[in-house]
């Protein structure tokens, strides 16, 4: 007899420049330990960046639209590939390049290009309000695509309290408190100058927090205060192996939900990184790098059961899945030639069905 399978489905975000038409939905069969069904989900402009609320109820784009850009909301259909529009809320200017939701219905974009953090709400029907606070960023940093503020990610810390910014432009973690609907500045941290702190990550259970940056493709360990949102620098430690000398920008940053593994990408070396979490120091030591066999992965995630790794190569135009063994935290390829136009993100809804 066969045995059932568990079927998980994903969304991925792309770039539209080239033959990509939008968000593209897929399947991954946990007992062929395959991505297949790849299909578009919805029509739009550049959503590079996509997340899922905590309820699967809706999905959140980065979107482009002529002059313009901001974030576009769904409805996730019965049928897992289903997207249906509800709205998008818009501004002139170069669209976001980062989308989060969070606590109390609120939603959060981070521009690069802009240098700013914007705070949103979603309506009770998942659909996203006018822009209620923007927090605008200034200054610049010792690279040259440091000219000015570019922010590249923010997110809420665990314990709902405040917005964490991270702002490769000006090598600065900014802490943010909501206050009347309002982004209100409370700390700031400053990274070694060039560096680039590009995406953040929180430990599950413990108060830290950890960095990849761009520039430097270091990850840095932070401890986190939460009686008054500061973060105190614990350790910066290589993403790349020592031998490599050519050009890299570090990308994404995943824990893992026991928090005893972090994983990062590196675009240029084209590989994972994968550190192990001292379970008392919280500080990080590497335990391998795999090949993302493409080019400039630019994130990847794991999959619910987090036994599985997907990686969205986005020069190459490819998804790559790999097994994952929980017990060392190594990475095995199980599938790399799964064609998707110019992918940049890929989320998992947080459920299975049987097959």
């Amino acid at each position: 007899m066969k045995k059932s399978s568990q079927i998980f489905n994903g969304f991925i975000g792309t770039y539209t420049k080239g033959n990509s038409k939008g968000i593209y939905s897929f399947q991954l069969d946990s007992q062929t330990k395959e991505i297949s069904t790849i299909q578009l989900a919805a029509e739009l402009e550049n959503p590079t960046y996509i997340t899922i609320t905590e309820d699967q109820q809706f999905l959140y784009s980065v979107v482009k639209e002529g002059e313009s850009g901001g974030v576009a909301a769904f409805r996730l259909g019965e049928e897992a590939a289903q997207l249906q529009e509800l709205n998008r809320t818009l501004e002139i200017g170069a669209s976001p390049c980062h989308v989060y939701t969070g606590p109390n219905q609120s939603v959060l974009a981070s521009n690069y290009h802009k240098g700013t953090v914007t705070y949103y709400k979603s309506k009770e029907d998942g659909s996203i309000t006018a822009p209620l606070s923007v927090a605008k960023h200034e200054g610049s940093g010792p690279d040259p695509r440091q000219e000015k503020a570019h922010t590249h990610y923010s997110g809420f810390t665990p314990d709902g309290k405040y917005i964490v910014v991270a702002e490769l432009g000006i090598d600065q973690i900014i802490t943010y408190q909501l206050v009347n609907d309002q982004l209100v500045e409370v700390t700031r941290l400053a990274t070694k100058p060039g560096s680039g702190p590009r995406h953040l990550t929180f430990h599950p259970k413990e108060p830290y927090a950890y960095v990849m940056t761009e520039f430097s493709s270091e990850v840095i360990v932070l401890k986190y205060n939460h009686t008054d949102g500061s973060f105190e620098q614990q350790q910066v430690i290589s993403a790349l192996p020592n031998t490599f000398t050519e050009n890299n920008q570090g990308s994404a940053i995943h824990l893992t939900s026991n928090g005893k593994f972090v994983y990062v990408a590196n675009r240029g070396h084209d590989s994972i990184a994968v550190f192990e979490v001292n379970q008392e120091s919280f500080q990080l030591s590497l335990i391998e790098h795999i090949s993302t066999e493409g080019n400039w992965p630019r994130d990847f995630m794991l999959d619910p059961t987090e036994n599985f790794l997907v990686v969205a190569n986005q020069n190459s135009s490819n998804l790559v899945l790999f097994s994952r063994d929980q017990t060392t935290g190594k990475l095995r390829l199980l599938q790399k030639d799964i064609t998707v136009p110019d992918p940049v993100c890929v989320k998992f809804l947080n459920h299975s069905f049987k097959s």
